[in-house]
């Protein structure tokens, strides 16, 4: 008969948490009975709630609760103070409900305890201390919950501990030294947890470790070398680590390990040419690293090795595998299988033989450097436009928008056509481009412990927030990295809307376990994150609610990249079991900008002249109003001619912004995107570009030039500004080719090491700028004018160089009306047009008398360096300098400022 106390608080429990006990061990009113004594499956699904009852006690009289389950039924309340009665509890499992609360101090009276699991609920506030009295604890879970604070000391008391899963608990900090004495672990799961510090060394010592995982936390490198020591570990999972890198090192003697995730974890050097040595490793993910050279042959013929994911390594050479066969993710397929992810490194060459020959094998080698001929074109179709600076239609664009359905079939939407996005074959490592080749699209990564890898996402619920909520009826789903890509686009300014909505989880005001997911990734646009730990349902106030995020992208090389990266954070059990990673609908990007490429439909060529055409429609005033419009644009581009011809040589047209514009770009120019300062003020940089935005000062641009205070950076000064004050459009040019100059020539113009007088005193920055140009020439007239560059570089482009400095030469000519326009000083550097060549030496050279200073410019080390064995006779004459400034001054300002 069970204890009248503990019925009565069984019974208390219950009654708060809405639930009904079972009639398979509730016989006619007494809770052990039935199948809570009879060795019925605790674990069966139609004996939920179960009990189990220790009827030993009092010579067989008594019994007592010692386990008790209530499993994923989403009660709700919270852990009332009468759970102290089941003093005799040994087991205690309630995860995948909906209880809140904290977690009560009192549970630590339990101290039969050997299993507690609460997670999957929604507890909140700290982890009591008084958890480290469970002495006889074997197993403690509380993760994806929402606990704050750190991990308490007290914990370490827990010496008998086997597992722990703290996974998504919210707690943070770092982890307790008293953790060294938990050496009987066996299991640790601490993913999503902002962890902080280093991973500890102690962790070396838990020889028992068959099952670490460290992903998505805030630890900093290095892993620790104690690793090594875990010669029983069969899966280690560490990702996303900060700062300092970590070799293979630590892997050292894990020949154990059947599942190794490295991802995104600053690893560094080779894969070790023992690998081969690892018989039971049947996934490998090596993903997001540094890793260099070769792939170890022995990689392929580890004959249990199911997935291979090896992005993000600057490989010297890709060895071929044999045996390598085509993967199945069916686990009712008995074949070997390797999948390949060898995408965004640096391999090249043409294919090897076996991988032309095996047209099963599934391998993403995206953003490579391998070259396509008639003998390898079509056995990947497409990736020869997926190479690095994305080749096709490069320089001859045909697109200035895209569209794409994610995961779904072609949909028409608000007047817009979005692609169809529907392939079956999606997989752990895989890439599409369209026929067109107008887009294309690559995925990295396998759902950890998930049996039916699904990368689409299906509901039938009706969207909310959206007049279109058919766009989201299906959505692309990656466990790891998902990038899409516009092809052969126009050079400029786009509009990026990416369309989201969450559809995986439950409302959160149902209050179920499964509104507790929470789906969190990062996103990039043309390599520079926009959005970190990015999460729909919060983004949009809810799931099922659509929410669209709107970013400006600058194309400059004819391709556009739009990248979702799991790092390993945000739930990964809910719904289902390896349920996480980014989610999107929906694609859609314009330019910002009149573009003339055929592929633009005429309905996407700006939103002014839909809305003039809106209002010439409407009513009879629209009529007034078209004309005034159309007189406007056309003064406008009248007085902008001018500038428009002088751009013509540019790809990227001219573009204005706004005062808060930038202000919002820099961060309230926040310092931290300051690049420098010079006369008129601070250079910011500005997500994808530098403002320069054009001249030192604006001016009337129908005057010459106009005299104004001088102001700027005293050397870079044009003659016609610094002497006289005459400001014109060509004084930046003139300080352009001072700057190509001083890189060219590794000196600068000035010296700011300087004694006081010298460094305030124009004529010295002026002496100095007069001596690199002066130089500059004397080497020029001589045949000889390569030896103006840098001794330091080792190799360089000869020709490239001499292109260089004609151009930096043409800037510099004294007249203004003598220096190309900036459209053509980018196009001669391009490679468009051809160089000039400067015929006359500007006249603050000839002006000026000069001694020759070519023999003190070089030092004999850099003479040596460049093989000289000019004739310094007929460098020209040497002649006094009127300035009075010997040479060894002369030497020791150049010599100073290298």
């Amino acid at each position: 008969m069970c204890h009248c106390e503990t019925v009565k608080a069984l019974n208390s429990i219950f009654q708060q948490w809405d639930t009904q006990v079972a009639a398979l061990w509730n016989i006619s009113g007494e809770p052990c009975s039935g199948a809570a004594v009879n060795g019925t499956d605790f674990k069966d699904a139609n004996n939920n709630p179960a009990i189990t009852c220790d009827c030993s006690y009092g010579g067989g009289t008594i019994c007592h609760i010692t386990q008790l389950r209530v499993y994923a039924m989403d009660k709700r309340g919270v852990i009332p103070e009468e759970i102290v009665a089941l003093k005799y509890l040994t087991f205690m499992k309630i995860d995948q409900n909906y209880f809140t609360g904290p977690l009560p101090a009192f549970v630590g009276n339990l101290s039969a305890l050997q299993t507690l699991s609460i997670a999957h609920n929604s507890f909140s506030g700290t982890i009591p201390k008084e958890l480290g009295n469970l002495k006889q604890l074997k197993l403690l879970s509380f993760g994806s919950n929402n606990f704050s604070g750190t991990l308490p000391p007290e914990l370490g008391n827990l010496v008998n501990l086997e597992g722990l899963f703290i996974n998504s608990c919210g707690l943070g900090g770092e982890i307790p030294l008293t953790f060294a004495n938990l050496q009987n672990l066996q299991t640790l799961g601490a993913s999503d947890s902002p962890f902080t510090g280093r991973i500890p060394d102690f962790i070396g010592n838990w020889t028992k470790l068959t099952s670490l995982r460290f992903e998505g936390n805030s630890f900093e490198g290095p892993i620790p070398s104690t690793f090594s020591n875990l010669t029983v570990l069969t899966s280690l999972r560490i990702s996303d680590i900060y700062n300092v890198s970590s070799s293979f090192d630590f892997i050292k003697n894990l020949t154990s390990l059947t599942d190794l995730v490295l991802r995104n974890a600053l690893i560094i050097g080779s894969i070790p040419s023992d690998i081969g040595e690892y018989k039971s490793l049947q996934s490998l993910d090596l993903s997001f690293n540094n890793l260099t050279g070769e792939i170890p042959s022995v990689l392929f013929s580890i004959s249990s090795l199911k997935v291979l994911l090896d992005s993000a390594l600057n490989v010297t050479k890709f060895k071929h595998g044999k045996g390598l066969k085509y993967c199945s993710f069916f686990p009712f397929r008995k074949r070997r299988c390797i999948l390949g992810d060898l995408s965004y490194n640096q391999l090249s060459g043409i294919f090897p033989s076996w991988v032309i020959a095996s047209s099963n094998l599934q391998l993403n080698l995206v953003a490579n450097n391998f070259i396509f001929d008639r003998s390898n074109i079509s056995v990947f179709p497409g990736l020869n436009c997926l190479q690095r600076n994305f080749p096709c239609n490069r320089n001859s664009p045909l697109y200035a928008n895209f569209s794409i359905k994610c995961g779904g079939q072609e949909m028409p939407a608000e007047g817009t056509a979005y692609e169809a996005e529907k392939e079956s074959s999606f997989g752990p490592a895989w890439y599409y481009v369209t026929d067109t080749e107008k887009w294309a699209v690559s995925n990295v990564g396998r759902f950890a412990e998930r049996n039916i890898q699904s990368y689409v996402e299906i509901t039938l619920a009706q969207v909310i927030a959206t007049s279109t909520p058919e766009l989201y009826q299906t959505s692309r789903m990656s466990p790891g990295s998902l990038r899409y890509y516009g092809l052969g686009l126009d050079n400029g300014l786009y509009n990026v809307t990416l369309f989201f909505a969450e559809t995986g989880f439950d409302y959160r005001s149902s209050q179920t376990w499964k509104s507790l997911g929470r789906r969190v990734f990062d996103i990039y646009i043309q390599g520079h994150r926009e959005l970190k730990d990015f999460d729909i349902s919060k983004e949009a106030g809810g799931v099922e609610r659509a929410i669209l995020k709107n970013f400006t992208a600058n194309v400059s090389e004819n391709y556009l990249e739009i990248h979702l990266f799991w790092a390993g954070k945000g739930t990964c059990c809910i719904p289902v079991q390896g349920y996480y990673g980014p989610l999107i609908s929906a694609i859609h990007v314009v330019s910002d900008f009149v573009s003339n490429v055929p592929g633009i439909p005429p309905s996407n060529r700006g939103m002014k002249s839909r809305l003039g055409l809106i209002v010439g429609i409407a009513v009879p005033v629209g009529v007034v109003s078209v004309i005034l419009i159309f007189a406007f644009i056309y003064l406008k581009q009248k007085s902008h001619q001018y500038y428009d011809e002088e751009l013509l040589g540019i790809g990227l047209q001219p573009n204005t912004f706004s005062y808060a514009e930038l202000r919002s770009a820099t961060d309230d120019f926040n310092p931290s995107n300051k690049l420098g300062e010079g006369g008129f003020g601070p250079v910011f940089k500005v997500k994808y570009i530098i403002v320069y935005f054009g001249l030192a000062k604006l001016y009337d641009d129908t005057k010459t030039h106009i005299s104004t205070q001088v102001a700027g950076t005293i050397g870079y000064l044009a003659p016609e500004y610094a002497m006289r004050g005459h400001l014109t459009e060509k004084a930046d040019v003139f300080g352009f080719g001072v700057v190509a100059l001083e890189i060219l020539s590794g000196r600068p113009n000035s010296d700011n090491s300087l004694d006081t007088e010298k460094i305030y005193l124009l004529e010295w920055f002026l002496f100095a700028l007069l001596v690199m140009n002066h130089q500059a020439w004397t080497l020029h007239e001589n045949n000889q004018i390569l030896r103006l560059v840098d001794p330091t570089l080792s190799e360089f482009d000869e020709n490239e160089a001499a292109g260089a400095i004609a151009v930096s030469l043409l800037c510099t000519q004294a007249s203004p009306n003598m220096r190309p326009p900036m459209s053509r000083v980018v196009a001669m550097l391009a490679g468009d047009i051809e160089v000039g060549i400067a015929t006359s030496k500007p006249s603050y050279l000839t002006d000026w008398d000069f001694k020759d200073i070519t023999s003190s410019f070089l030092s004999e080390e850099d003479r040596k360096h460049h093989g000289d064995n000019t004739d310094q006779s007929q460098l020209g004459d040497p002649l006094p300098s009127p300035i009075n400034v010997t040479e060894t001054i002369l030497g020791g300002i150049i010599g100073d400022g290298r």
